[in-house]
């Protein structure tokens, strides 16, 4: 071998041992890349379910504060139904007690004329039992 081919195949060494030592920094450059984006996509999904999340507790609290809602309008609306049916009771027991009012008047008045008539008629008689003897 002579003096250029030993230069030769040391620089040829030389560059293969940079390629080699640019190939690992790079190997090791892509490798820190991979990590940090495997790190960076755990992140968003993490915040994304984090996100999520709060939106799944937020609508998990207005389903419970909904059912409540509807358990009080069923209790209010069963205690108006209750206190309706008292009313129309109490508007039914009331029109009753004016058709009996009606209905005593109505009596009252018959008894009146029934009165009248018979006033009328024992004042004829009266009258009647009085003319003869006064003449």
């Amino acid at each position: 071998m002579t003096q250029g081919d030993a230069r030769g195949a040391a620089m040829l060494s030389r560059l293969l041992r940079e390629h080699q030592a640019r190939q690992g920094e790079r190997r090791e450059l892509q490798e820190r890349r991979r990590r940090e984006a495997i790190a960076a996509a755990t992140r968003l999904t993490e915040a994304l379910v984090d996100h999520l999340n709060v939106g799944v507790a937020q609508a998990y609290v207005n389903q419970r504060k909904l059912d409540q809602e509807v358990k009080t309008l069923q209790a209010q609306a069963a205690q108006f139904a209750k206190q309706t049916g008292q009313w129309i009771t109490m508007v039914e027991n009331f029109n009753q007690a004016l058709k009996e009012i009606g209905d005593v008047e109505n009596w009252a008045r018959s008894i009146e004329l029934d009165m009248r008539t018979i006033a009328t008629a024992l004042e004829y008689v009266y009258k009647g039992q009085l003319q003869p003897a006064c003449s």
